[in-house]
């Protein structure tokens, strides 16, 4: 199956990601040059990855059937012919070696939709440790290895965070729990995170952005968590909180280990 990436960040990770045999499979089209562009056609040249220099109309061409924010291509496309993605996890053989870790992080995803959130959500995963990503198959965006808007909104993460991609949200959170995870359900009622601390191995779960955590998943939370806020708005942006909730989970990780 071919993709098309656009946008300066996804590309970069993409080429850096690549490897002999995925490098013979990728195709750079050119239409611009510029600092930007110059550094991603010597990392592409380097990576021995194909370079053609082409028109506006043919990039135009190449992105016609992504979504409007993604044909923004800014005079740089990769096109490439994607296996299946080396950070797509099996949540089974991920658990099981995850018994010999003292220390690891979770994120449960719920029935987020809008890709930009996901994106900004495994950008924050990236940035701040977490070990996995967990999301359903069905209700959610979870196509994270090819959709262009998560490749963009992740700045190239969704290439190398840890997905795990499920049918039921809450077997999974009952075999994290026979793994020795704690399960901290997200929600504006929990207890204040600056009150709490959370356990050597934690799963977070993000309720979609709509209705929150569903029901059965949150009955098997072991504690609801909650960020202080002073605003008059009701709640956070889910990106937003995720973001905040890993933060103080690796905060709270290395001040444990001074």
């Amino acid at each position: 199956m071919k993709t098309v990436i656009t946008g300066f960040h996804a590309i970069e990770e993409k080429i850096r990601q690549a490897d002999e045999n995925s490098a013979k499979k990728m195709r750079l089209f050119v239409a611009k040059s510029g600092p930007r562009v110059k550094k991603i056609v010597q990392e592409a040249k380097t990576a021995k990855i194909q370079v053609e220099n082409v028109d506006e109309k043919t990039l135009d061409s190449i992105v016609s059937n992504l979504s409007v924010q993604a044909q923004e291509h800014r005079g740089i496309v990769l096109e490439t012919e994607e296996a299946q993605a080396k950070n797509k996890i099996d949540l089974d053989d991920w658990i099981r070696s995850a018994k010999n870790l003292e220390n690891a992080t979770v994120l449960i995803l719920d029935s987020i939709t809008d890709p930009h959130n996901v994106g900004a959500i495994l950008r924050s995963a990236d940035q701040f440790g977490a070990n996995l990503v967990v999301l359903p198959t069905k209700n959610a965006q979870n196509d994270v290895f090819q959709n262009e808007i998560v490749a963009r909104a992740s700045a190239g993460a969704s290439a190398i965070v840890n997905v795990a991609v499920v049918p039921n949200l809450v077997r999974a959170a009952k075999n994290l729990k026979d793994a020795g995870f704690w399960i901290y359900g997200a929600d504006a009622n929990g207890d204040k995170i600056d009150e709490m601390a959370f356990a050597p191995k934690t799963a977070i779960v993000m309720g979609s952005e709509g209705s929150g955590i569903a029901r059965l998943l949150f009955e098997e939370c072991d504690k609801i968590v909650s960020i202080p806020t002073c605003g008059k708005i009701d709640s956070l942006n889910v990106s937003v909180a995720a973001g905040i909730l890993l933060y103080e989970r690796r905060r709270q990780s290395i001040a444990g280990t001074r």
